[in-house]
């Protein structure tokens, strides 16, 4: 069986300064159905900060394996390329990343009230949240740079 890999090539990956180890691309923000669905790129052999999911969510992991750990930084588990996975909100704190390749992974949060993720330090206190209105703004940014319009078909 033939191994194939995702290309992004297509795709202009978005970081934030304080959020190592993974990138991001906004597909749609839908306020009305709140829904937000992103793909998200973790950094291989590497996590992403501690975190929880504050709505509930599916995923499809599209390239490599996305690696979980809990709050302990232990190994919890690995989802393989292909694996579609539904979580509610307000799950256990944990960290995710790639396996010895980058992971492309597609969310689909659901019934988002205001906030998708809350991050945390270590000792598990909030200290960062990214909210409906933060990917909509990364979106709009997106839209006005042009980098979006390639990935919808449309000329840029």
């Amino acid at each position: 069986m033939s191994n194939y890999v995702f290309d992004d090539s297509n795709i202009t990956w978005r970081t934030l300064d304080w959020l190592p180890h993974i990138a991001f691309f906004v597909y749609k923000v839908d306020e009305d159905n709140r829904i937000v669905d992103v793909v998200f790129k973790f950094a291989s052999n590497r996590k992403v900060m501690l975190h929880r999911h504050k709505c509930p969510y599916v995923t499809l992991v599209m390239q490599g394996e996305l690696r979980f750990y809990r709050e302990d930084g232990t190994h919890k588990e690995t989802r393989p390329t292909g694996s579609f996975v539904s979580g509610p909100a307000d799950g256990e704190p944990h960290m995710e990343g790639g396996g010895d390749e980058d992971a492309i992974v597609f969310f689909s949060n659901r019934n988002v009230e205001d906030a998708l993720y809350e991050f945390l330090d270590d000792a598990g206190n909030p200290v960062q949240v990214l909210s409906i209105a933060d990917f909509k703004a990364e979106l709009a940014e997106q839209i006005s740079s042009g980098t979006y319009a390639k990935v919808e078909g449309r000329p840029a």
